[in-house]
């Protein structure tokens, strides 16, 4: 068959990089002897016949050739020449869908429906690979078995003979994926399948690898059927599975039957004169994309069909993480990732599980473990100590240059541990980023999180700065280096950069690097007036023929300058071109001054790309102020219904807009109810963190009948301050007292919607605002009292003491406290609703164990079942 290659009109057919003149020659190499030209030849057609999974006239002219070569005993490595057509028959079934396609030329193609009527007429020679003596050619041919065969009996039958036909792990666990596959493809197949997947599953003589593949499919095929046992018997099959633990002071341990893993494959070179930033990023694909476990694709496809059922997935992931199976422990980390990542939640239980896999004696798995923490933002705060503990592990062991150590997983392991602790801001990240600006190892990896480490910026910023003097313009890409260097110093605001960064803006422009100056401009407009010194670099570009720099430069030129009479007519042109969002939003900056530009900014309301209106709409705000809070508000809401992804911008625009935001209240409150993540957890955490603020302060009600008070913690409140006489007291309340005695000597003061308790001296000890008739007090601008528990509870916990810190104690009702503020939060009972109250404390009694025990001072916890906070 080969033999009749050239009897095809290859000239006449296109692939995805031209003319398809090559492929005879590629499908020739397939048959040499030499495995090197075999690789290179189904590279090639891979990367140009099958680019992308794409399927082309000339793809499905190759298969005859190809079944040809896979029929053929004598051709070398036939199993990839069967990978290669059941990659092109999978892609072909997949995109066969009816609809008009076009080949690379422009003219219409009928390829895809082509090459899968072929693979059907052929699904018989896929029944023979199945059964072949290679079993690589086993393995390849497995799955077109459930794609190409239409009979559903025959296909059921075919399949049910090949598991006890099969001795190796792999093989049967692809039988047993592809008669799922079979049932959800074609319904006549499903009753036959799904009952031979719920035998295999419940059959306690069958392997435990069976019984575990039989149960994760039968899940694919009957989701309805999950139930309360899933899990549970998932983890006991793992366990049976698990062997016991292996050394791992062998860095290439892995599950040797896996027949998919390399716990350290030999590295390919990138291509010299490749920034490291890319080739490390290829390194990062190739890297995950492995597979250490042969349970590992059964795990994820379990997950998958969890999907939101995060307690069951948190339990799975918590066996896979605590696997004395380095290969299953290590799989499981980005699968943990993955749920963290997606779904909201108190992760910290799986977060800690993945800072567990930090063990100094396997920097395989370590590395893996600080590479997924440092991508988790906020939600890693939980795992600074473990991270904090392995890299002080790491230099007393190997030393203060451990950063640059020769032993590539140890440095990699090292390097991501430092590089999550600086995102974390934790100064214990100091000495290894500083290692690596000095010996200039990998220093462009200590580059990418330095503006991160804010604590850091005194020794960071002057290294940062040589770098950037340091920076050849004249190359064609400088800004790989200097983009990251501008960015970091502007945001370690380190103002003695100003000079550096102008120099690289000089340079920059004197090379005609205008995406590189563009962003150094945006650095330097970061500084503001103290960046002044720019100006007369930055005032020139604002005239620039390139857009990008020019909308970038009289962004700068605002900043520096503060002139709108000369900015404002700049960004009014600028609304008109394809930088309009930037220019919006120094407009708005600019404020009531840039009126003149509102007419084209309401235009901009009216425009259908959902992004365009959104910074039109804060701008307009910002000029027009109230009287353009109805029409803002609407489009806001209107955007963020179009389009999820504007969450984030709009919540903190809302917040800044005050009581003008109320109407967007049931929308934050609809935000908060979302179980699934928002454009990643650094992005989504302060997202729900602002809509928390919000739904607190737009929820709270509006008007003067409500006296506001000024928190002063550890001090008093309004008129009062810890420590007055009841004399005292009632003199600043205006209003006499009502003697209710106690423990503590109560006093009420109804109008004022205030209590007071004193010591045994007779000072005031604490104050108690009553939920809805008490004064208002706000704490970051955030109201205190007549709050819901849960989320005033939330707010505190996860938002103002994560970032103010402070000591959290719980109270034995549930109340809770922050000890360094004196501030206790305990609820009362609203008709049928329960608010907030908050208490000011003195701090003799937050700091003694017999009023701790007593607080929260007001008699016994409520008596209807209402319990809230952890603390109980």
């Amino acid at each position: 068959m080969i033999n009749y290659l050239d009897g095809v009109n290859w000239s006449s057919m296109s692939h995805a990089y031209g003319p398809a003149v090559d492929v005879p020659a590629w499908l020739r190499a397939m048959t040499s002897a030499d495995p090197a030209v075999r690789e290179r030849a189904l590279g090639d057609f891979y990367g140009a016949a099958h680019h992308q999974g794409d399927v082309y006239p000339c793809t499905a002219a190759s298969l005859p050739f190809l079944f040809a070569l896979a029929d053929d005993p004598a051709t070398p490595d036939r199993a990839s020449i069967v990978q290669l057509l059941l990659s092109i028959g999978r892609e072909s079934v997949a995109r066969d869908d009816g609809g008009i396609r076009f080949a690379p030329d422009g003219t219409l193609s009928t390829a895809c429906a082509d090459s899968a009527a072929t693979m059907r007429e052929r699904a018989d020679a896929f029944v023979a690979y199945a059964a072949d003596p290679d079993p690589g050619v086993r393995r390849a041919a497995i799955k077109g078995l459930g794609l190409f065969l239409d009979d559903a009996d025959r296909a059921v039958g075919v399949l049910r003979s090949r598991l006890p036909a099969e001795s190796g792990v792999v093989e049967r666990l692809l039988v047993v994926e592809t008669m799922a596959d079979l049932a959800l493809r074609l319904p006549a197949a499903r009753t036959a399948a799904t009952a031979w997947l719920h035998g295999l599953a419940d059959n306690t003589a069958a392997n435990p690898d069976i019984r575990l593949a039989a149960l994760v499919h039968r899940t694919r095929c009957v989701p309805e059927a999950i139930g309360d046992s899933t899990v549970p018997t998932t983890i006991d099959l793992l366990r049976r599975l698990t062997p016991a633990q292996r050394p791992t002071t062998d860095e290439k341990v892995c599950r040797a039957d896996s027949g998919t893993c390399a716990r350290t494959p030999a590295a390919k070179s990138a291509t010299p004169g490749t920034p490291p930033q890319i080739a490390a990023a290829f390194a990062d694909m190739e890297r995950h994309s492995r597979v250490h476990a042969p349970t590992t694709a059964l795990l994820r496809t379990l997950h998958g069909v969890l999907n939101d059922r995060v307690p069951e997935r948190t339990a799975l992931l918590a066996e896979q993480l605590s696997s004395p199976d380095p290969a299953v422990r290590h799989d499981a980390i980005r699968m943990a990732q993955d749920v963290i990542g997606t779904w909201r939640g108190n992760h910290a239980s799986l977060v800690m599980l993945i800072a567990d896999c930090l063990l100094p004696e396997d920097p395989y798995t370590a590395a893996a473990a600080a590479e997924s923490l440092g991508s988790l933002g906020p939600a890693a705060q939980v795992a600074r100590e473990a991270l904090a503990a392995f890299v002080r592990a790491q230099r007393a062991a190997h030393g203060p240059d451990v950063w640059a150590a020769e032993h590539s997983l140890r440095r990699r392991a090292h390097q991501e541990a430092v590089m999550a602790l600086a995102r974390l801001d934790d100064t214990r990240a100091l000495p290894g980023l500083l290692s690596a600006l000095d010996a200039d190892t990998d220093a462009w990896r200590a580059v990418q999180v330095a503006g991160h480490l804010r604590s850091g910026a005194e020794e960071l910023a002057p290294r940062l700065r040589r770098r950037l003097a340091a920076v050849d313009f004249s190359q064609p890409e400088p800004g790989l280096g200097a983009g990251a260097l501008v960015s970091a110093l502007a945001a370690l605001g380190d103002l003695g950069a100003v000079p550096a960064i102008t120099q690289a803006l000089t340079a920059a422009l004197r090379h005609q690097q205008w995406r590189t100056a563009a962003a150094v401009l945006e650095a330097l407009a970061s500084f503001g007036t103290d960046a002044a010194t720019a100006l007369y670099v930055v005032r020139p570009q604002a005239d620039a023929q390139d857009v990008d720099l020019r909308a970038a430069a009289t962004a700068a030129l605002w900043a520096l300058d503060r002139d709108p009479a000369d900015v404002v007519p700049r960004l009014r042109d600028l609304l008109g071109s394809h930088c309009n969002r930037g220019a919006a939003d120094v407009l708005g900056r600019i404020g009531p001054p840039a009126a003149t530009a509102l007419p084209l900014l309401k235009e901009m309301l009216t425009v259908g790309y959902e992004w365009t209106r959104l910074h039109a709409a804060i701008a307009v705000w910002d000029i027009a102020g109230a009287a353009e809070a109805d029409n803002v508000v609407r489009t806001l809401l209107e955007i963020w219904e179009e389009n999820e992804a504007t969450a984030h911008h709009i919540a903190l625009f809302l917040d800044r807009m005050g009581p003008a935001a109320a109407p967007a209240l049931p929308r934050v409150r609809a935000e908060l109810a979302r179980p699934r993540r928002s454009r990643g957890v650094a992005h989504d955490e302060e997202l729900q963190r602002t809509c928390r603020v919000l739904q607190l302060r737009l929820a709270t009600p509006q008007g003067g009948e409500r006296k506001h008070w000024e928190l002063i913690p550890g001090t008093g409140a309004g008129p009062l301050r810890l420590g007055m006489s009841p004399a005292e007291v009632a003199h600043a309340l205006q209003e006499p007292a009502t003697p209710v005695g106690g423990s503590y000597g109560q006093e009420d003061f109804a109008t004022a919607g205030v209590s007071v308790y004193y010591d045994d001296a007779g000072n005031l000890a604490c104050i108690a605002f009553a939920a809805a008739t008490g004064p208002q007090t706000t704490l970051a601008d955030v109201p205190l009292a007549g709050q819901d528990p849960e989320q005033m509870e939330q707010w505190l916990l996860d938002d103002y003491a994560a970032e103010h810190g402070g000591t959290i104690l719980f109270t034995t009702d549930g109340s809770f406290a922050l000890t360094d503020l004196g501030l206790l939060i305990r609820t009362q009972r609203i008709g049928d609703t329960r608010l907030t109250r908050p208490l000011l404390v003195i701090e003799d009694w937050l700091e003694s164990t017999y009023y701790r025990d007593h607080l929260p001072l007001e008699g016994p916890p409520p008596q209807d079942g209402h319990r809230w906070g952890p603390g109980v």
